[in-house]
């Protein structure tokens, strides 16, 4: 065409064409040049095989500071890329490197760690057999989860069989620990109907805080895998495609939840339960795609031992006169009947058993520090009430005031009964609204009605209207009296029992 450079790779479609047998005129159509230029491609015989230049076509604009500046910055730092380099020219020489240098630069720096830079690591590929391996992780999820409208930190864990991709995902609370490994770990097994020969997890590093700990989990986690004839091993610390059969797994899972969520319309569930559920039904959808290769790896797991292994740890503890345990810096209420009893305590990882002697006393949910907190409390006001009863004057300056409290609703009545009352009436009041609530079961109902009242501008009613509508009058049995005969003390005393109307005995 008029105007245009024929370029090389025309010419070789055109020499292409015109070896095949085509004509010089179709041959110059499939080329896009003019029959007149395609018979002087014929006719000056160019050379069509494809060269490799080595020269350049304009002057290299980093060639006064490349081997002087920037090749000594990339040995030192390989990691650096092109746009940091052309930031750095920029403050240290103004104006002298435009921003339109910066693909050349970036063109410059790949190149040299393509030539001259550090070995990248290598991934190798794995072809684990049947039954070998499985893995297990911590994971963060991509998507905010609220229950009841708050916020729940949590983690997943997750375990995979290498052979067949077969998973288990379970709800973690509090951070990577022995107890949530040992817990999850153990139903993953139940689930699988079996264990595979080795175990692999990363370095754990964040399931202890101290060297103490480290030892202690090490451990307890040896006796764990010995439990099930598992043999334990780790990933290097920081290589985490070393653990890449549950590392992409975590990918994967993580998408189809925030789809499942999306596709729900809500984040927010009521319980743990709920939520739980919901995991086990993405889970199985997955599981489905592997059913066969699970089914032949099934064949290939260890049996199980009958009963599973502790996957909690344990401490004694004695209760304080205040009817309080305080357990890895939080500090729990307990029923005031086991004041002074030395109990041993089962911490899991979302849970704690209480035991007197042998007895299973009480559960308590297990609570943790909110981040950037050292301590926290677990306050119930059933543990206490009864006996706060009979010293009302008590709650107002008690230590943990706010959370016996049990939600906001009662917090914002304290507030209000506080102003409406004399000082002593409203801490008697406040006591006996959370002693009904506890003794009638009605919490949430009587703590909304005392609220909607406010809500309507009028005042809090009285602790005597309320007594009588949840305690009622209570009526008073009548008893009759019957007088002894006098002569029958005498009789008493002389050895003998006198009764009217049968004679002596």
């Amino acid at each position: 065409m008029s105007g245009k450079r024929i370029t090389q790779h025309q010419e070789i479609l055109y020499m292409s064409a015109r070896k095949s047998g085509k004509s010089q005129e179709t041959a110059a159509a499939k080329a896009g040049v003019s029959e007149r230029s395609g018979r002087r491609i014929e006719k000056n015989g160019r050379q069509l095989a494809s060269v490799n230049r080595h020269w350049r076509t304009r002057e290299d604009p980093f060639t006064a500071i490349w081997e002087k500046e920037l090749a000594p910055l990339l040995e030192s730092q390989p990691d650096l890329t092109g746009l940091t380099l052309w930031e750095y020219l920029e403050d240290k020489y103004p104006s002298q490197f435009s921003y339109t240098l910066l693909r050349t630069l970036q063109r410059r720096v790949k190149h040299w760690k393509a030539t001259q830079g550090p070995d990248k690591p290598v991934i190798f590929r794995q072809s684990v057999p049947a039954g070998q391996q499985g893995l297990s992780d911590f994971s963060h999820p991509n998507s905010i989860i609220t229950l009841k409208g708050k916020l729940f930190n949590h983690l997943l864990y997750q375990f995979r069989l290498a052979y067949s991709g077969w998973r288990y995902v379970k709800v973690t609370l509090g951070g990577e620990s022995y107890s949530a490994l040992a817990d999850g770990l153990q139903s993953a097994f139940q689930l699988a109907g079996g264990s595979p020969i080795e175990h692999r997890t990363d370095s754990l590093s964040a399931a202890f805080i101290n060297r103490v700990e480290e030892q202690k989990l090490t451990a307890s986690y040896q006796a764990l895998c010995a439990h099930y004839n598992v043999r334990a091993t780790r990933n290097n610390r920081g290589v985490s495609h070393e653990n890449g059969a549950i590392e992409c797994a975590h990918g994967s899972f993580k998408r189809r939840l925030d789809q499942a969520l999306k596709l729900r319309g809500s984040y927010d569930f009521e319980t743990i339960k709920e939520y739980q559920c919901f995991l086990n039904t993405i889970t199985e959808r997955l599981n489905k795609r592997c059913l066969s290769r699970f089914k032949e790896e099934q064949r290939q797991l260890q049996p199980l031992p009958k009963e599973r292994f502790m996957d909690y740890s344990e401490v004694s503890l004695k209760v304080t006169r205040s009817s309080t345990l305080e357990i890895k810096r939080v500090l729990y209420t307990v029923p005031a009947r086991m004041i002074g009893e030395t109990v041993r305590v089962h911490i899991y990882h979302d849970r704690l058993a209480i035991y007197v002697g042998q007895t299973l006393t009480i559960t308590l949910p297990r609570v943790y520090p909110k981040p950037g907190n050292e301590r926290a409390r677990s306050i119930n006001y059933r543990h206490l009430i009864h006996s706060l009863s009979s010293k009302p004057q008590a709650f107002r300056f008690l230590q943990f005031r706010d959370e016996l409290l049990p939600s906001d609703v009662y917090r914002k009545l304290w507030s209000v009964c506080d102003q409406q009352f004399q000082s002593q009436e409203a801490c008697k009041w406040m006591v006996a609204v959370l002693r009904i609530a506890s003794d009638h079961d009605c919490e949430e109902p009587l703590g909304n009605e005392l609220l909607a009242l406010l809500d309507e501008n009028k005042l809090l009613p009285p602790l005597k209207t309320l007594q009588d509508r949840y305690l009622g009058h209570q009526a008073v049995p009548q008893i009759q009296a019957r007088q002894h005969d006098l002569m029958s003390y005498d009789h008493l005393l002389k050895g003998h029992w006198y009764h009217t109307g049968v004679g002596h005995a």
